[in-house]
């Protein structure tokens, strides 16, 4: 889907967009702050052998594709830069105020985006914690690819949403209820 929004587009719709992709980028960028010493660690100390090497490029590609290209790319980034921009233009005072948390979908969605949010919400939360228990190398390969997913997934929810932005259209479905521009949240 590539709808126009509603023209002309005001300061305080895009004010209101930026607002929920700020935080969605401040959470992701957040994740890759810390990920990423974690990941460099067991090269900087080398601690790696040939094996701990091939399952680092392996696992670290394995994630561009699957969590970068398919996750982010595919999936998640057209559809929060789309909710962003939506909310711009259909805010509440509740969407407003948790526009990070309504830009990734955890409400005012359609129910396949709330489960979806929801689910992949408590499966990152549980691997972070058996992730947390990991020595080095492992813990930094296996945060080696979840970096490269990442980042992958911050530069095309940028990408997605200054496109829609510039060109004020939505990127994709914002899944909202009824799809209509009516649902409320």
């Amino acid at each position: 889907m590539d709808a126009a929004l509603p023209a002309p587009r005001s300061a305080t719709a895009t004010l209101i967009s930026l607002w929920g992709m700020v935080g969605v980028v401040l959470l992701i960028g957040s994740a890759l702050w810390r990920l990423t010493p974690l990941a460099i660690e067991p090269i900087a100390d080398g601690s790696m052998n040939a094996f701990h090497w091939a399952l680092m490029i392996g696992w670290t590609a394995f994630n561009a594709y699957a969590e970068g290209y398919r996750g982010f790319q595919l999936r998640f980034s057209p559809r929060t830069a789309a909710r962003a921009l939506y909310l711009g233009h259909n805010p509440t005072p509740l969407r407003v105020a948790l526009a990070p948390l309504f830009c990734m979908g955890f409400f005012g969605a359609t129910r396949r985006v709330l489960i979806a949010a929801w689910a992949v919400l408590l499966i990152v939360a549980g691997l972070v914690a058996l992730i947390r228990a990991l020595d080095q190398p492992w813990r930094g390969i296996i945060d080696a690819g979840v970096v490269v997913g990442l980042g992958w997934g911050l530069l095309t929810l940028i990408a997605f949403f200054v496109r829609g932005l510039a060109l004020n259209h939505l990127p994709a479905d914002p899944q909202v209820p009824g799809g209509d521009g009516d649902a409320r949240g």
